[in-house]
């Protein structure tokens, strides 16, 4: 079926990766390198347990701007290998540069990824039409579908929503994850183009359902992924009242995760929960006792801590 068709069908197509996914955390151990077996024991929880239909390996929450390439395969093949085909791996690839970009693309493509998260580049703000073309050639490099992720508080420049709904017509770029914040444009382009837009904020992940997105790629959810998929699954029931509700229950572990750095506040939680999460590698730091606290009571108000 076409985009145009699925854009006018009153069913709208599964989305290709999934609607639930977490951006995973990357252990390390206590010498400072990746812990294969607790990022295996920890993607086979979120897919078994906590109901999760992809996760994003390598992503900024996986602390990527400080693992090498090498590392970036390995883990990449460590997940794959432990979540098989019960769940989508999607492989963040995204640099500020577009050689870099397309190489590890084939090399995810390589280890056994099923989809590629491609940010935009970073710091270096590149005009439009040259946005576009770094985001096609790195569609064109690989046979993966990829995701594109917008988020201009960090990258330094949204995609404009031109460009995006330029790339909607590429095969291969199937989906966005939306950190924008901008639900009147992101409405817009799933309008114009059927994409498959996914909150990149856990707390947009209703109003963005609402527009016409699919899911979340999410942060808070390797506590609270239960959680989101019952939002998931009351808006797709038509149920608009019981998912507000839910929403309303989510939002103190939604927004909590954010008290401090993501994958520092992910990282200091499953610790606390038992798991060998190890430290965050540097810049990245350690959360204050005080505000690790107050996240980890939220979480137990939620009943988020019962599913570690």
């Amino acid at each position: 079926m076409s985009r145009d068709a699925a854009r006018n069908d009153a069913t709208p197509l599964e989305p290709v990766f999934g609607r639930l996914l977490t951006a995973m955390v990357t252990p390390f151990d206590d010498g400072g390198d990746i812990n294969h077996a607790e990022a295996a024991r920890l993607a086979t929880h979120l897919v078994d347990e906590l109901g999760h239909d992809g996760l994003v390996i390598n992503g900024t929450t996986g602390e990527s701007p400080t693992t090498t390439d090498a590392e970036k395969r390995a883990l990449v093949a460590t997940v794959a290998r432990a979540v098989g085909d019960r769940a989508h791996v999607v492989a963040g690839v995204g640099t500020f540069s577009t050689v870099h970009t397309t190489q590890l693309a084939r090399q995810a493509e390589d280890a056994g990824a099923d989809g590629l998260l491609v940010v935009t580049p970073y710091y270096s703000r590149p005009p439009a039409d040259a946005l576009e073309e770094h985001f096609v050639d790195v569609a064109d490099s690989t046979a993966l579908p990829c995701m594109l992720y917008d988020i201009p508080h960090r990258a330094g420049i949204a995609i404009p929503e031109a460009v995006l709904v330029s790339l909607g017509q590429h095969a291969r770029i199937v989906a966005v994850k939306d950190a924008k914040s901008d639900v009147v444009s992101s409405s817009a382009v799933i309008a114009a183009t059927g994409m498959h837009y996914y909150a990149g904020d856990d707390g947009y992940l209703l109003p963005l359902l609402a527009v016409g997105g699919v899911g979340v790629v999410g942060t808070s959810t390797h506590f609270s992924g239960l959680q989101a998929k019952a939002i998931i699954e009351a808006h797709l029931a038509g149920d608009p009242r019981r998912a507000t509700a839910l929403h309303a229950q989510a939002l103190g572990v939604f927004r909590g995760v954010f008290a401090t750095q993501g994958c520092m506040m992910v990282k200091a939680a499953l610790q606390a929960r038992g798991w060998a999460m190890g430290p965050c590698r540097k810049p990245m730091g350690v959360v204050a006792p005080d505000v690790l606290d107050r996240f980890l009571r939220i979480l137990d108000e939620l009943g988020s801590g019962n599913n570690l």
